[in-house]
């Protein structure tokens, strides 16, 4: 049976260093400090969906910056996970953790304060260093459950874990979000991190091991600065084109796709590349970034839309909102927590496959939902969502783990982390703008411009007419109506995405690969 070879193609018999070194006692306490940091992070990918429109109410960004304040943090993040990875496998993935997790502390602190001084700008800056911290924990988190877990069935088992709690933190947070902001406000949202930051901090001095690489060089500056700007200005041209055309968006995609470009010759010149870019020759490997990628841009963008639809659209509360999104973490969580069986049953191929389908599935059923939209339709689909969800990271992370010498197991913890927050940057950014552009398109002409703007625009004005009055419920109508026809489309839109990446994981992935380097 084939297996992923650590950093090529698929060999026969060759052994991971990795796999025969002693385990430690205390391995399962270590990943529950990992989980602990990233149940953080993913959270605050999505913790803002519901606080938005109390966030709108009390800021008052208008359209551009509210999709900035929720996407700056996974774009960003995106962009520097390459960097990030490439630092701890040369200084020590412990202090990168340990200092990245310290960093998004702080960073919550600036941006719950951001109500405080009426700054939209400071939320903003509070997005970006959260991002930066972290950027520096996520691919930590992987890469130290490869140093930790010797035992492959143990490590893919860990891995399921892993998966379910980035899954979870994400479905979760639109509820967390809700209850604080019920409760508090929208700043609570992020003084919950630093409780749970100080005591993360305190148990990873103690628990986790160090490792670092004696065999790397000094870290490519030139190489790093490439990768950030790279992913960064393409991730603006994609989002700023998808709403319309504009010669300084255009540019930006160019010169970002011309500085991956340069990263990409660099990397092959490099004998100690920050990212061995000949990975993505692997063809399950490559199925595997794909297939995170794609899911979570489906996801990252249906979490979105969803929350604001369940507010907006159906009338609940913040906290009613999130309640109602819980069905996503619940699948995720079961689903990633079965994967590594059925994993060692199956193989990869399969897996990934039925997990991509089942998000297809949800998006259709949105995309051919009765009018009026009702939430039974939504909470079917939120269910595919979590099932294929889980089924597809947690199947691709396993992937690209086994890909790689434990010395370089950072890469792989940053290119998976770098699908999945690209991924959610990528949907919010894309699918967002297409919808945006939608609901336009669906509102009647005749309204003030910042009805037509946004739901939440909508929303605003109808309340400066008074919602009980005609205009008002016209209004309310009419946004309502526009909102839901363009969700419809938007999650079409997605089903076809999505349902490419089922054909290239079929056609990628060989027939019995397995993932689990014990074959």
């Amino acid at each position: 049976m084939d297996r992923l070879s650590p950093d090529g193609p698929p060999e026969h018999g060759q052994a991971d260093p990795a796999e025969h070194g002693p385990a430690d006692p205390a391995r399962w306490a270590m990943l529950a400090v990992l989980c602990a940091s990233l149940l953080l992070v993913a959270m605050d990918a999505t913790i803002l969906n519901v606080a938005l429109p109390s966030l709108i109410k009390e800021m008052r960004p208008d359209a551009l910056e509210q999709l900035w304040i929720i996407d700056i943090y996974g774009l960003v993040l995106g962009g520097l996970l390459v960097t990030a990875g490439a630092v701890g496998d040369r200084y020590g993935r412990k202090l990168l953790f340990t200092t990245g997790f310290t960093v998004f502390g702080a960073a919550s602190v600036l941006a719950a304060t951001a109500g405080a001084t009426e700054s939209v700008l400071q939320l903003i800056a509070g997005r970006v260093l959260l991002a930066i911290g972290g950027a520096m924990v996520m691919p930590s988190t992987l890469s130290l459950i490869r140093t930790i877990f010797p035992d492959p069935h143990e490590r893919t088992l860990a891995i399921g874990i892993w998966a379910a709690v980035a899954g979870a933190g994400a479905a979760i947070g639109p509820l967390v979000g809700g209850l604080l902001v019920n409760t508090f406000s929208w700043s609570a949202a992020f003084w919950v991190n630093v409780p749970v930051v100080l005591v993360t901090v305190v148990a990873a001095v103690l628990l986790l091991p160090e490792y670092r690489s004696p065999s790397h060089h000094d870290l490519d500056l030139v190489a790093a600065l490439l990768s950030v700007a790279g992913v960064v200005l393409t991730a603006w041209g994609i989002k700023h084109l998808a709403g319309g055309f504009r010669p300084l968006d255009l540019a930006a995609l160019l010169v970002g796709l011309a500085a991956l470009t340069w990263f990409v010759r660099r990397q092959l010149q490099s004998a100690d590349p920050l990212l061995d870019v000949r990975l993505f020759a692997n063809r399950p490997f490559l199925a595997a970034a794909l297939a995170t990628l794609t899911a979570m841009m489906g996801i990252g963008a249906a979490l979105y839309l969803i929350s604001l639809w369940l507010q907006y659209v159906r009338g609940h509360d913040a906290l009613a909102a999130g309640a109602r999104t819980l069905p996503v973490a619940l699948a995720a969580l079961a689903s990633s927590l079965l994967t590594p069986w059925m994993l060692r049953r199956t193989g990869v191929r399969t897996v990934l496959a039925a997990g991509l389908a089942a998000l297809v599935c949800g998006f259709a059923l949105l995309a051919g939902a009765p009018h009026p939209l009702g939430y039974g339709v939504v909470a079917v689909a939120l269910v595919t969502f979590g099932i294929g969800d889980g089924m597809a990271i947690t199947a691709a992370a396993a992937v690209m783990v086994a890909a790689v010498r434990p010395e370089r197991a950072g890469q792989a913890g940053a290119v998976s982390e770098s699908a999945y927050e690209l991924g959610i940057g990528f949907g919010v950014a894309l699918l967002g703008s297409i919808h945006t552009t939608l609901f336009r398109s669906g509102m009647p002409a005749g309204y003030p411009p910042a009805a037509r703007e946004s739901v939440g625009g909508a929303d605003q004005a109808a309340r400066s007419l008074g919602q009980s009055t005609r205009e008002g419920r016209a209004l309310l109508t009419a946004a309502r109506a526009a909102f839901d026809d363009a969700l419809r489309t938007t999650s079409l839109v997605s089903a076809v995405i999505v349902a490419a990446a089922v054909a290239l994981a079929a056609f990628l992935v060989p027939k019995g690969f397995r993932a689990d380097s014990a074959h």
